[in-house]
This record gives C-alpha cells, sequence and structure tokens, in this order.
C-alpha cells in the first residue's frame, strides 16, 4: 500500500537523515548521523551571501560510540554547514552525553541539556534517529540473543503488544 497521489506540488525544502552503525574492532559500536537541509531555489544569507538551490544550508555530522548495554563512551559532533557562522560553536559541547544510557529517558535527557539555546535544534533531532540505528545495530548481534533483550521489546511498538498475534507466534516457536 502506498500513499494516495498527491495535489499537483513544487518542491521546496529537503531534509535527508541518514544514520549507519558500525561494529568497532575494539568491542564497542559506532552510530553516525548525517542531517542535511536543501532548498530548491537559491537564496540570500546575510552570512554565507547566495546559498545556490541543492546546496546544504544545514549539515551536522554526529558519531555516538557506545558499548554492548548501549551506554554511550564518547560523543562526537560537527557542523559543516550553518546559516550563522556561530551554529558550530555548540557542537562539541554534546560531548557531555557520554556516560548515559541509550535505553530509556536517553532523548529527555537530551532535550532538558541541549534544548533551546543550550543547543542545536538540528543535532538534537538527529539523536532519536541515532539512538533507534544504535538499537538496530547492536541489540540483533548481542541483546536480542538472550531472553532480557527480547523482553525489551514487549509493547514496544503496536506490533510487539505482549497480548498481540506476533508476540504469541513468536513465543509459541521458541517453546516447541
Amino acid at each position: 500500500m502506498s500513499l494516495t497521489d498527491p495535489a499537483p506540488r513544487h518542491p521546496i525544502h529537503r531534509r535527508q537523515v541518514t544514520c549507519q552503525g558500525f561494529q568497532r574492532d575494539d568491542g564497542l559500536w559506532d552510530i553516525e548521523g548525517h542531517l542535511v537541509d536543501t532548498k530548491t531555489y537559491d537564496f540570500t544569507n546575510r552570512e554565507r551571501g547566495t546559498i545556490a538551490a541543492g546546496a546544504p544550508i544545514h549539515e551536522m555530522v554526529v558519531r555516538v560510540t557506545v558499548d554492548d548495554d548501549l551506554m554511550v563512551h564518547r560523543v562526537e559532533a560537527v557542523t559543516l554547514h550553518s546559516p550563522f557562522s556561530v551554529c558550530g560553536d555548540i557542537a562539541p559541547s554534546f560531548a557531555a552525553l557520554a556516560g548515559l544510557s541509550l535505553t530509556n529517558g536517553f532523548l529527555r535527557e537530551v532535550r532538558a541539556r541541549f534544548g533551546g539555546v543550550k543547543g542545536c535544534t538540528h543535532i538534537v533531532e538527529l539523536m532519536a534517529p541515532i539512538a533507534t540505528t544504535a538499537y538496530q545495530t547492536v541489540a540483533p548481534l548481542r541483546h536480542l540473543k538472550t531472553r532480557e533483550g527480547r523482553d525489551n521489546l514487549v509493547d514496544s511498538c503496536h506490533a510487539l503488544a505482549a497480548d498481540g498475534p506476533v508476540l504469541a507466534r513468536e513465543f509459541a516457536r521458541e517453546k516447541s
């Protein structure tokens, strides 16, 4: 099933978010997120002059290094393009997320520490897909081999409802 055909329209803005997970040789995991915003038209920026159509308005890259338990060991963030020269000044501050766990409460803590004038909206927004990518990277290879890892999935979404057909089928298969 796909979306219905849209009304006639013209593209204006594009946000591209990509995340990748990597297993490191030292046993840790690197999760990298990349956010790029572009427009389909040229426009003038007071600090950068003319920003051509398709050129990045925002471009941020974040690397979060975690262990098997999704404990954050290191965060590196950089701003490659932004509308204002001061935007990138805050990026190194995200290193203070080291020591947190990507499990329950991580995004709430990121917003508490770096919301509003204390951080960069785009880097804060990038943390959600990074956290999801970390789980998708680490869990299948580490946590899902144990009962504890599977239990963390119960009630995490509609398909994995504790009383739903997916878990009934999957747990029944385990018992046989």
